[in-house]
């Protein structure tokens, strides 16, 4: 997945202003403690921390 389609994916299930605030303020325990965007920019892939946002905020699996 490129970094463009997580971000486009985000913001279609959240909404820009609240997909965008997700990014950098909600804290994912499954990577380690960090926010999505310290994940990605520490070098995980964007569908990993795609999929632990949609298990986090039980995003419908037609959805992920």
């Amino acid at each position: 997945m490129r970094l463009t389609e997580f971000h486009q994916l985000v913001r279609e299930e959240f909404g820009q202003m609240r997909g965008d605030a997700l990014l950098v303020d909600h804290v994912l325990l499954s990577l380690g403690g960090k926010t999505a965007a310290e994940a990605i920019e520490d070098g995980r892939e964007p569908r990993e921390v795609w999929r632990e946002l949609c298990v986090e905020f039980d995003v419908p699996p037609q959805r992920r």
